[in-house]
């Protein structure tokens, strides 16, 4: 083996063309998935707003649905239990009250 007499002692190998080019490529594709990391890192989050407030919105209607059933419930106690009575013949007096008005409106409007 033959020692080096100048002063650098150990010269490292040239680079090739090559290796510049993909070191230079490597760079440019981690640049890369940086910016879609950082787009994906947005976007859950925006998702999660969203769900955060489509959920609020839900909880809301529940609530809004649970309110209208129990009225709805009580009203149709109501009604069954006005059904139930001994005193029918007011249904009976409203709906032939009620013939009689669609009736004279009819010939009010043919007539006119």
């Amino acid at each position: 083996m033959r020692r080096a007499r100048d002063s650098y002692p150990y010269q490292p190998v040239p680079r090739a063309p090559t290796e510049d080019v993909l070191e230079h490529e490597n760079e440019r594709m981690a640049g890369e998935l940086g910016e879609k990391i950082s787009t994906l890192k947005h976007m859950s989050i925006e998702i999660g707003n969203e769900v955060r407030y489509q959920d609020k919105i839900l909880r809301g209607l529940d609530d809004d649905v649970d309110r209208s059933s129990g009225f709805l419930g009580k009203t149709m106690g109501r009604v069954l239990r006005l059904g139930k009575g001994n005193h029918n013949y007011y249904i009976v007096y409203l709906f032939l009250f009620s013939i009689f008005v669609f009736f004279l409106l009819y010939i009010v409007l043919k007539f006119r």
